[in-house]
């Protein structure tokens, strides 16, 4: 049989390969994944015919089936491999001839404990968030996740109006200076830039060819993920997930504002959860919360404890409200917040104790790090490798034909691996990001450092 039939039916080895590499990849990739974000797991068919993949193929010296490669994200985009090559990233997976041995082989590389039989959400990784600091340094997948689907929300409910325009145009504004995703901050500036183009001044603006003219926008590009929560993920479906990253974005900006915004980011924020919010009374109860501030702030610092208190405020009404109904995370229960166990300092008393003794000076600290320095510190690398290749194109071979096999998930520092041979040979773990520069490449000189 000539190759263009595809490996399957050419190789016997692939053939009977594919169900043990299947078995391990629904571990990290798809809607039932147990531990989703931690590898991205793709595959690549070597065997297609004639100038498919043959490119890609090449430049990763397959010439058997299947071929196994591991290495970080960014070498499977900016990088090539040679099997005589010296102190490479990128190195041949050398037992992998049954699923077993294959998942063994990966906890050795992530020294973890991963099991075949483990089941969707039972992530060891996700329940040490209350205990490991690192942890939060994922959320930045979910922050991007959150804000896209806030900004999906607002279109789909048609909830942009004449007397709402200002307050979104002015959260727009926040995002675009201090959201700690450079895509989303790009994202953003694209659609203030076009947002008076659009949208007549003092006209409802998200009906009919309206909001398809909004909608084509991407606030966050293209590529963020729906569903993959990480740092956000729940123990059940109905738990955590967007009011998580939710949250999680808005102390992210908190803690990027400075005193002489403070005021404004305070009022903005309030503005734009009573206006779009779609839950009535989470949108009521923290707009109550805000009215109940009657001294603007001046430092950056009280609209940062301010946050936080009111954080703990919902949670505090959320453990009675849950503990009568039944209905809170038992892997994530709610309590007041940041622990003792992740931040001793924030406590002014060493013992447990009711009510808490919090050190407002010692929160504050902790805040601005957790929430500023050590949420970007995974996405760094990330961010440079999208900046260098903000106007590249793609591969035809491999934007043609893995995009139609590849999961995208979030994958942020985690290793990725690649197999190349019939529609599960080759693994080659890629990274997309295509950045758009349409108008806002014009425009984007007039903001400041985003």
């Amino acid at each position: 049989m000539p190759l263009s039939n595809s490996l399957l039916t050419v190789c016997p080895a692939c053939r009977n390969y594919k169900p043990q590499y299947e078995k391990v990849a629904k571990i990290y990739n798809g809607a039932d994944a147990a531990h989703p974000g931690i590898l991205l797991m793709t595959r690549v068919d070597c065997a297609l015919g004639p100038q498919i993949n043959t490119n890609l193929c090449d430049k990763f010296s397959v010439s058997h089936y299947p071929t196994l490669l591991w290495a970080p994200p960014s070498k499977f985009v900016s990088a090539s491999w040679d099997p005589k090559q010296e102190n490479s990233e990128i190195r041949s997976m050398d037992d992998w001839l049954t699923a077993d041995r294959l998942l063994n082989w990966i906890n050795k590389q992530l020294s973890s404990s991963y099991n075949l039989d483990d089941e969707k959400f039972e992530n060891d990784q996700l329940q040490k968030n209350t205990s490991d600091i690192g942890q939060i340094a994922r959320a930045i997948y979910d922050i991007e996740e959150a804000t896209t689907t806030a900004f999906d929300i607002i279109l789909g409910h048609k909830m942009i109006k004449p007397e709402t325009q200002s307050s979104l145009v002015k959260f727009f504004q926040l995002l675009v200076v201090h959201h700690p995703s450079r895509r989303c901050r790009k994202g953003t500036a694209e659609i203030l830039v076009d947002f008076d183009d659009v949208y007549a001044k003092n006209k409802t603006i998200a009906s009919g060819s309206e909001k398809g003219a909004l909608s084509k926008y991407q606030i966050c590009g293209k590529d963020v993920p729906h569903g993959y929560w990480t740092f956000c993920r729940g123990s059940k479906n109905e738990t955590r997930g967007f009011s998580c990253g939710l949250w999680v974005l808005l102390h992210s900006l908190s803690v990027r504002v400075d005193d002489g915004e403070s005021q404004t980011a305070f009022t903005t924020i309030c503005d734009f959860i009573h206006n779009f919010f779609i839950c009535e009374e989470c949108r009521q109860h923290f707009y109550s919360m805000c009215s109940s501030v009657t001294t603007p702030f001046k430092k950056s610092r009280d609209f940062v404890l301010w946050l936080w208190d009111a954080h703990n405020k919902v949670n505090e009404r959320l453990i009675k409200d849950e503990a009568s109904l039944g209905t809170g995370d038992p892997q994530f229960p709610k309590t007041m917040w940041p622990p003792r166990q992740i931040c001793p300092s924030c406590y002014l008393n060493r013992k447990a104790k009711n009510p808490i003794e919090w050190d407002h000076d010692g929160v504050h600290k902790f805040l601005i790090d957790y929430y500023g320095n050590t949420l970007v510190t995974v996405y760094k690398d990330k961010e440079l490798l999208v900046k260098k290749r903000a106007d590249s194109e793609l591969p035809e071979d491999l934007s043609s034909s893995v995009s139609a096999h590849a999961l995208v998930v979030p994958v942020g520092a985690a290793l990725a691996i690649a197999i190349a041979s019939c529609a599960f040979g080759a693994l080659a773990c890629y990274w997309r990001q295509k950045q758009k520069s349409r108008k806002y490449k014009h425009h984007l000189h007039s903001l400041k450092n985003i």
